[in-house]
């Protein structure tokens, strides 16, 4: 049977419960088919209770949710940089005038 690997650590197999990312939230179900590179996952929705769900195992990878959030912080990074940079350049020419005047 295959197995698909969501950490280096952790196999999944069919009956897990695993939470993926649907929408704007989380949605939890139970592992009901497992391939190399797809997984199915069984899903209780309000109108729709069993429903069978196709995801990539790249979707579902923990490391790829690390990914977007590492570059969320580089880029709120840049910005307060930014932000500094510009202030130390206001305050630069403000002493230049002051020297001047």
């Amino acid at each position: 049977m295959a197995q698909g690997l969501l950490r280096k650590e952790e196999k999944m197999e069919v009956g897990d419960k695993i939470t993926f990312p649907f929408g704007k939230g989380e949605k939890e179900g139970i592992v009901y088919k497992i391939f190399p590179q797809t997984v199915y996952i069984k899903v209780d929705f309000p109108n729709h209770k069993g429903k069978i769900i196709k995801r990539s195992l790249a979707a579902l990878s923990p490391k790829e949710e690390t990914k977007e959030q590492a570059k969320k912080l580089k880029e709120e990074e840049k910005k307060k940089k930014k932000a500094a940079k510009d202030e130390r350049k206001k305050e630069k020419e403000k002493a230049a005038k002051k020297s001047t005047a």
